[in-house]
């Protein structure tokens, strides 16, 4: 009989608990947390500005602190092309609803034709002028352009356009805003060389016209 009372409460006191009235890991299951609740400045805006090497924004990532403490990130794929002159921004819309998704508007094709681009005289010698528009450069000459090249430090598009003179060297400086900088003109042998300086850091391409040349920077 005592044997049989052993073998029946054997298992008992094997699985039994200090305190049975909690579930088992309590402690795991339930995370620790705070009352105390941080006061925080509301986010209204924030700025970013990046370098001038910057083309697209291929992504933006966002970390933020959860409930519990812990950090999290959230990703958002984009592709988008930039201009870094401006900055970009990150706010919160309270008139927006993130569980409706707007519906993108159709593009209608357009009749219209495209707008003529508007040039501003910059910059003039007797057989040289210079004008621009945006990213676009437009030079007026006869004179024909031997060689263009691209330099750093500052960033600078060099062209050497073939003509015999002996002008004294020319420097314009730009009123802002502008992407073109500066100016250059100087003389040599069997021609004359024009150095543009750029804001910024820049490839370009040339386009040969009826009147000159068009430089567009990219």
């Amino acid at each position: 009989m005592r044997l049989f009372f052993l073998l029946f409460f054997l298992p008992i006191l094997l699985f039994s608990r200090e305190n049975p009235f909690f579930p088992v890991d309590s402690s795991q299951e339930i995370p620790l947390t705070s009352n105390q609740v941080q006061k925080l400045e509301p986010l209204k805006r924030a700025t970013m500005t990046l370098p001038s090497t910057a083309r697209t924004l291929e992504s933006v990532t966002v970390e933020y602190k959860n409930l519990d403490g812990s950090i999290a990130t959230k990703k958002i794929e984009l592709g988008n092309a930039i201009d870094w002159h401006l900055p970009l921004f990150i706010s919160q819309n309270y008139g927006a609803s993130p569980e409706l998704p707007q519906l993108s508007k159709k593009v209608k094709k357009s009749t219209q034709v495209k707008k003529k681009v508007l040039y501003k005289k910059i910059a003039s010698l007797p057989f040289i002028s210079f004008y621009a528009a945006g990213k676009k450069l437009k030079v007026i000459t006869k004179d024909k352009l031997l060689r263009d090249f691209l330099l750093v430090k500052p960033h600078r598009i060099v062209c050497d356009f073939a003509r015999q003179t002996d002008i004294r060297s020319y420097v314009k400086n730009m009123k802002k805003p502008s992407l073109f900088k500066k100016i250059r003109v100087g003389t040599h042998k069997g021609y004359y060389r024009v150095v543009i300086e750029l804001d910024g850091y820049y490839q370009y391409k040339v386009r040969k016209t009826a009147s000159g040349y068009i430089f567009t920077l990219l």
